[in-house]
């Protein structure tokens, strides 16, 4: 494949939390004069800074980034609604540039740009607070089981320890009666742009050794103080994510501090390994060395005959 000066290529760079995957984003945008698409479900909320990892002030500053800060943690904001604001997006970008690099490691909200979803019911507000407020007084352990008794083909399949898509397939099944997966055709959308994925990956001890030294460093910043805040807030579904919940638990008492930490990396270990199953399955994924990932992609580029302009 030869991409030529005519011809739209979206870079997208994905792998599992603390990789390194914002630092070559940014080395891809400035090799490529081009600007970032942020993929990560988290980093969109505003009022979540700390926890979320996102681009420091001088990494922003040397790649212009877009959905980094964009919305509310009040605002529901689903994959399908990234599917439309990114493609509109990505339309205006691709007339300045001929590639735009797409960065995250939402494995959902990469494939709501790279394929797309199927269309779906709206579903009325009522529905969606009467099953938050339920996850919030019971916690997920119902929805679960109620999800694995309504449609255990998408049961089978999905992240159940993710409150938000086990609210979402209940919400469909409820507003229409029908199981969740009866929606879900798979089949990829076409789009009028190159896609070539590229994986980041480390050997596991390493990885798993960033994961714990960005815990440290988050709570060195302030995590603690930012979580404080958020303690009128703590049923919203962006907060209901690891290194919030875990020292929710610990400012209601139900845990030291020392343990809360110890779950923050430790949930976060487990969360990097379903995002690596995730992008496994994608046959298509490029997977680079994170320690050298510019060189591994130009080598992969010259041995596939690829020319990027």
């Amino acid at each position: 494949m030869d991409i030529g000066l005519h011809t739209k290529t979206l870079l997208v760079v994905a792998g599992p939390t603390a990789i390194g995957k914002t630092a070559f984003a940014i080395e891809l945008a400035k090799r490529y004069h081009t600007e970032i698409v942020s993929a990560d479900s988290r980093q969109f909320y505003r009022e979540m800074a700390i926890g979320t990892a996102k681009p420091s002030l001088a990494e922003l500053s040397e790649a212009k980034h877009h959905f980094i800060n964009s919305h509310s943690i009040v605002d529901t904001f689903t994959a399908g609604d990234y599917e439309k604001e990114a493609l509109h997006l990505l339309n205006q970008l691709f007339a300045q540039y001929n590639l735009v690099v797409l960065v995250g490691g939402s494995g959902l909200f990469i494939k709501a740009v790279c394929e797309g979803f199927d269309e779906f019911p709206d579903i009325a507000p009522a529905i969606r607070n009467k099953l938050n407020e339920e996850y919030a007084a019971n916690g997920l352990a119902p929805l679960q089981e109620r999800l694995k008794q309504a449609d255990p083909s998408y049961f089978n399949t999905v992240d159940s320890n993710n409150p938000q898509r086990v609210i979402r397939a209940l919400e469909v099944i409820e507003s229409t009666g029908i199981p969740y997966s009866s929606f879900r055709k798979a089949n990829a959308k076409a789009r009028p742009f190159n896609i070539i994925k590229l994986g980041l990956n480390l050997p596991r001890e390493q990885l798993y050794q960033r994961i714990n030294q960005r815990v440290d460093n988050m709570m060195a910043e302030g995590l603690l103080e930012e979580v404080k805040q958020f303690l009128p807030y703590q049923h919203l579904n962006p907060l209901n994510t690891v290194g919030y919940t875990e020292l929710f638990d610990f400012l209601a008492g139900k845990q030291t501090l020392e343990e809360a930490i110890s779950l923050i990396k430790q949930n976060t270990r487990r969360f990097a390994k379903r995002q690596l199953t995730w992008f496994r399955k994608d046959a298509e994924i490029v997977w680079l060395n994170a320690e050298q990932p510019m060189i591994d992609f130009e080598n992969w580029l010259n041995k596939e005959g690829i020319k990027i302009v």
